[in-house]
């Protein structure tokens, strides 16, 4: 019973926290100068013969891959356009981003402003003279669906799946043994409350922060395998986006900041049996650790989901690198990248539930730290008593 209220309330929770953070994961605009129209606005012969002599460039390919975008690259030439929403000086203006071209590089003239994407960003463009209208794009707010926050959602009602199926098998199947998704998700819940949760928070405090642990852990997991998918709805960098990475660490943060008890505070602004001109020294430091160990976390599943993302794409583009010298190295190189891809494939496996692994421990670590009692005082407790 404990267990499926805690499914549920984890549910809620998580689409909160995430609905939440939604924005966080979408472009900001920024301020650009220069002439944008001059950039846009190629001639087609000149196009045709750029493309001819042009090299294949594994470090564009690679970070469109790793990058957001306003569309989701299927396959070829074949992209899925995602809704464009700006918020403008003159009111709130919705289009496909299907506008910007297979490329993302032409403008759209819209019914409030003419728009464009530079450098993953929207710009409005003056429409006189084809340059980026810095005062207007100040203003303007990207609240666009971008690949992460579709990625996003798609996690969020797989998770959601998975949950009320569990939940419902545990109510239909009531003291028999689990079948299902049930056999699937109960062992990792068990394992988040046994081997994460109750040593690291203690036996009596660990159940109220469950809910966030376990949301926290299948959001990562799953969020981890999609992106090791080379398809739909796979292959996106969410889990490796580092506003998502600062997200999933400031609730860390957050709640260790709200569970929080006396002692925690007092150990951190005045460490009991330290003279004060040490603690002139140790409190700044002990403050600016706060704030080093959600920073932590960020860069610690930022860096390694990216990492893995890179480097088999790096294998990949060996392929094209060597085929663009000599066809035959092309086919010889393709076997050896192959087989590294292969392998790292099978690694990406392990570090993906390592890196939700971990993630969940350190968050689990720092809550226990912070709802921790102090135990100079139950000893002198004990003694008095004695």
């Amino acid at each position: 019973m404990a267990n499926k209220i805690n499914i549920y309330r984890g549910l809620l929770l998580g689409f909160f926290i995430f609905s939440l953070a939604a924005k966080s994961f979408s472009f900001n605009p920024s301020e650009k100068e220069g002439d944008f129209k001059d950039t846009l606005r190629a001639d087609n012969t000149h196009a045709h013969a750029t493309h001819a002599e042009e090299k294949f460039d594994a470090g564009k390919m690679i970070l469109e891959h790793v990058a957001d975008n306003h569309s989701w690259h299927l396959f070829g030439h074949t992209s899925l356009a995602l809704p464009v929403i700006l918020k403008t000086a003159k009111g709130l203006e919705i289009f496909s981003s299907s506008h910007f071209g297979h490329a993302g590089d032409e403008p759209y003239k819209g019914e409030l402003y003419t728009y464009a994407v530079k450098e993953g960003s929207v710009v409005i463009l003056d429409n006189e003279l084809g340059t980026v209208d810095e005062i207007a794009t100040a203003g303007l707010i990207d609240l666009s669906i971008t690949k992460n926050v579709a990625a996003m959602l798609i996690s969020m009602f797989l998770m959601a799946w998975i949950f009320i199926s569990a939940a419902n098998s545990y109510k239909n199947n009531k003291g028999k043994a689990p079948k299902g998704i049930q056999s699937v998700v109960e062992p990792i819940i068990i394992f988040v409350r046994d081997d994460v949760a109750r040593p690291s928070i203690g036996e009596k405090k660990y159940e109220r922060f469950m809910p966030f642990l376990l949301t926290v852990f299948f959001f990562i997991l799953i969020n981890n395998y999609l992106g090791l998918i080379p398809f739909f709805p796979g292959g996106v960098n969410l889990t490796g986006s580092i506003s998502v990475a600062m997200v999933l660490a400031a609730f860390t943060l957050v709640i260790t900041f709200i569970a929080a008890n006396k002692h925690y505070w007092k150990h951190v602004f005045a460490m009991p049996g330290v003279p004060i001109p040490v603690l002139i020294i140790l409190t700044p430091i002990e403050i600016i650790g706060l704030f080093l160990r959600p920073f932590v976390l960020m860069i610690r599943l930022f860096a390694n989901i990216t990492a893995g993302h890179i480097i088999a794409l790096a294998f990949f583009s060996l392929i094209f690198i060597f085929g663009e010298m000599h066809a035959g190295l092309g086919i010889g190189v393709s076997v050896l990248s192959l087989v590294f891809t292969v392998f790292m494939g099978a690694l990406e496996l392990l570090v993906a539930f390592l890196q939700a692994y971990v993630f969940t421990l350190l968050s689990a670590i720092y809550f226990g730290a912070a709802v921790e009692e102090a135990h100079g005082h139950s000893e002198d407790h004990a003694e008095a008593h004695h």
